[in-house]
């Protein structure tokens, strides 16, 4: 059980430039004090990160964007009430204060502010900012739950809070407010939909990833990557794949077990939303079992599965898509 004086402890662990494991409603966070150079410097150390890959602040009210932001357009308010605290991140001009560390360099910040009532406490007590990237080692499978923390860094960090599994389980969508033309360059449970409704603009797509946009967490071709080879495979080709597989062990996620199949089976959602929820874990679980080779079962590519889609063929990149 979380309480006011284990608060109150996580609180004090930031303030001294320790490591945190932080439950949010995306993912769980390795949080540091984003003001301190030697705690961010702790993370990327800890995940193996490279340092020009930037980390998303977290914060407890709106009203702290101006502290780490200037220039914030008026797109980036009417985003921020509509969803926040949610899994939304707006990339937006960064204060002169903000550290190169934080940024990986650049002249963007990424803020967001969780709806995690464990992770809303903490920050309140701590008052700044925190840096919170996933609580994995850089490039592989997000964690979703404590034990997934403890399991990935052990001792490393100094206090892991479990807040339960995150409820929407795959990161932040991410929008580019730094520019005059909208980009979501990390699709997530907010979807393009959705942001284009908050801002009026009715059906109208937003702007997507361009060569000049910033740098952010997660768009990286290869990323949420479990050890094992990952196949990603289109429905009508998963019995013909399986049976190519030979002698190989296998480990399927799909949303109804193989005929005949009698490996590690994990069944698919048919729901976008309990299916990001579940995505993580089933790729933990999965990568687990010794298998030789990981099928997953492409999901559909409705607009509402980008988020998940987005996930998989990261982790899939360079094992090759079926």
């Amino acid at each position: 059980m979380i309480d006011d004086a284990l608060i109150a402890q996580a609180a004090a662990v930031l303030k001294a430039g320790g490591l945190l494991g932080l439950p949010t409603e995306t993912v769980y966070g390795l949080a540091a004090d984003a003001g301190s150079s030697q705690a961010i410097a702790r993370i990327y150390a800890a995940k193996g990160r490279p340092n020009d890959h930037p980390v998303i602040v977290h914060l407890a009210h709106v009203e702290q964007i101006r502290d780490w932001a200037i220039d914030i357009p008026g797109e980036a308010w009417t985003l921020a009430r509509a969803f926040w605290p949610g899994p939304m991140t707006l990339i937006l001009k960064r204060a002169a204060h903000v550290l190169d560390a934080v940024t990986g360099g650049q002249d963007t910040v990424g803020l967001r502010i969780p709806s995690h009532p464990v992770a809303h406490a903490v920050l309140a007590a701590f008052g700044g900012g925190v840096a919170a990237p996933s609580a994995n080692k850089f490039g592989r499978v997000s964690p979703t739950t404590a034990q997934h923390v403890r399991d990935e860094f052990g001792d490393a960090v100094d206090l892991v809070l479990d807040g339960g599994a995150s409820e929407v389980g795959i990161e932040s969508t991410i929008i580019d407010c730094s520019s005059p033309a909208l980009r979501v360059l990390r699709p997530g449970a907010i979807t393009e939909a959705m942001i284009a409704d908050a801002l009026g603009i009715g059906g109208k797509p937003v702007a997507g990833q361009q060569a000049a946009a910033p740098r952010v967490s997660g768009s990286l071709d290869a990323h949420y990557a479990p050890r094992t080879r990952l196949l990603l495979v289109a429905p009508e080709a998963l019995a013909a794949t399986l049976a190519a597989q030979q002698a190989r062990r296998v480990a399927v996620l799909s949303r109804e077990r193989p005929a005949g199949f009698g490996d590690e089976w994990r069944q698919a959602a048919a729901d976008a939303c309990v299916y990001a929820r579940e995505l993580y874990a089933h790729l933990r679980e999965l990568d687990g079992v010794g298998a030789d080779v990981m099928l997953i079962e492409a999901p559909p590519q409705r607009s509402e599965w980008d988020g998940v889609n987005d996930r998989l063929r990261r982790a899939a990149f360079g094992s090759g898509v079926d």
